[in-house]
């Protein structure tokens, strides 16, 4: 399959031009900036729990209002995906995402001074959550454009960056908080986030440009002009039809497959043969974000889906450590269980790939499953009692959170939620949903917690959003069809309404019209 993509070319940018989407070449350098940027964004977000008990004891705060940072982050990146729509499809992903990247590591340097809570909340909540935004959707958009058969596989592989530096900056912010504390900690973080500038460097844009057919078919040529000497010969004016319309006797006209076009402003010499005009017609400009999306029902589930899944996705990652600690289960081991999650979710990641990637394979049911198993790794966590068997639940939660986490965007360009032509709006609109429950999972959870003095019951809340969203999920594949049918039905009503039916041949009509005028002339 083709797809068509314009993309705003920038001075300083070069544009990779092709005449169909390549699955490859320079897709593979944005696999690996997208895989980096993966590690920076999503990676450092839930690997921030580390840093939960260190900010409870240095500015005295409750759960609940350590959690706010996270979810202010987590609002604003969602909150602002239009936002980033709009910049991508104006000055293009490449500099959209060094400016996210240039974002994120501000806000993290100047929160590692932050005095209170509040600062923050500015800092890393509105600073880094504006950069996050800037920096993750236009990468994962640019990257679906550079694949077509291999785009569930390549994202899904190149989606795991955020498991490995899970993996990875878990235990090492561990221990660099123990040697200089989780000040300096931060700081670093923020440094090493400025890598995101340089991924951002190599995000080309990409054209498609399919090939032109320039030459003419001889044999459509001779046709035509055989019916136009068969024309003359039965000297049929084809103007002289009192229906207001121009009839063009042609191959497509014959009988079974008449059609009425609107006569044309232009005269035609005698004897000429109408001829196309093949010249480009100029292309209609981009819209910088396309909200008929709306209107799709089968989008609107999908994105209630995101929605309350959401509500599952960041919470257990921050409150896995406090659970642990909980349980009377060490620091190292803590974050060994949350390292295992993430090398969990890393399998999860490329198993969802796989099976997404064979043909021919209905996408949202598989999804459907995953986000199911999901919801039940989600109750399992609070009758976790000792070690094993919360690193049980870590590792079944992380497989099935990669299955579902890696693929859910993705999916939008497939034909039953909107398609690979209004996956850049739509992914924007889509996160932008996602926003609300962004900001409200982590804030209810802490609070839950906070109440019952459980971290159990912050499980369970994102066990129930998780269920809802399933709901909505299997309601994707139904409105699609049923939207479809209801339209198609409608057309073909008003066409049956709007069009009489013509004979098989007007030559026929301007006969029958002439014998009936002779035999009344007769009668007279």
């Amino acid at each position: 399959s083709k797809m068509t993509v314009k993309a705003v070319k920038m001075p300083c940018t070069s544009a990779n031009v092709y005449t169909k989407v390549p699955d490859g070449g320079w897709g593979w350098t944005v696999a690996f900036a997208f895989f980096v940027v993966e590690a920076l964004t999503y990676g450092i977000l839930k690997s921030f729990g580390v840093f939960f008990n260190d900010l409870m004891e240095s500015f005295d705060e409750t759960n609940s209002r350590i959690s706010w940072i996270i979810s202010i982050c987590v609002f604003v990146q969602t909150f602002t995906a239009p936002l980033s729509t709009v910049l991508s499809n104006r000055f293009g992903h490449r500099l959209v995402v060094m400016a996210g990247g240039l974002l994120i590591s501000t806000g993290m340097v100047i929160g590692s001074f932050a005095r209170t809570v509040v600062d923050m909340y500015v800092t890393i909540g509105i600073v880094s959550g504006l950069g996050y935004c800037l920096s993750f959707l236009p990468t994962v958009t640019i990257l679906s454009q550079y694949f077509d058969k291999r785009r569930s596989l390549v994202t899904a592989v190149a989606s795991t960056g955020e498991c490995f530096a899970v993996f990875s900056f878990a235990p090492a912010i561990t221990a660099l908080k123990e040697q200089i504390g989780w000040r300096y900690s931060l700081l670093s973080v923020g440094v090493l986030q400025l890598g995101i500038t340089v991924c951002g460097s190599l995000l080309r844009p990409i054209i498609i440009k399919e090939q032109e057919e320039v030459k003419a078919q001889p044999p459509e040529e001779s046709t035509e002009t055989k019916y136009m000497l068969e024309n003359e010969q039965t000297c049929t004016s084809i103007e002289s039809i009192d229906s207001g319309v121009e009839i063009t006797t042609s191959p497509s006209n014959v009988p079974g497959k008449t059609k009425a076009e609107p006569k044309s402003e232009e005269p035609k010499q005698h004897g000429q043969i109408p001829v196309e005009n093949n010249s480009t017609p100029p292309e209609p400009k981009t819209k910088l974000l396309d909200f008929s999306v709306m209107r799709d029902y089968s989008f609107i589930c999908y994105a209630f889906f995101g929605l309350f899944a959401t509500l599952g996705f960041f919470a257990p990652s921050l409150y896995i450590i406090p659970l642990s600690l909980s349980l009377g289960i060490g620091k190292d081991h803590s974050a060994y269980i949350l390292s295992a999650m993430a090398i969990a979710e890393v399998f999860g990641r490329i198993f969802a790939g796989w099976v997404l990637n064979k043909k021919p394979i209905r996408k949202i049911y598989i999804e459907l499953i995953c986000v199911i198993l999901l919801s039940v790794a989600l109750f399992a966590f609070p009758f976790a009692s000792e070690f094993w068997g919360l690193m049980t639940c870590s590792v079944y939660f992380g497989f099935m959170l990669g299955t579902v986490a890696g693929t859910h965007i993705p999916l939008l360009a497939e034909d039953d939620v909107v398609g690979i032509e209004k996956m850049s709006s739509a992914a924007g609109v889509y996160v932008f949903i996602q926003s609300f429950a962004g900001l409200a999972g982590p804030p209810i959870a802490g609070v839950l917690v906070d109440t019952t003095k459980n971290y159990s019951s912050a499980f369970y809340s994102c066990a129930a959003g998780m269920v809802l969203g399933a709901v909505f999920l299997a309601l994707v594949r139904p409105c699609k069809t049923g939207l479809c049918h209801h339209q198609q039905q409608r057309v073909e009503e008003s066409t049956a309404r709007a069009t009489p039916e013509l004979p098989e041949d007007f030559i026929d009509m301007d006969i029958g019209k002439a014998e009936n005028s002779g035999k009344g002339s007769d009668s007279v």
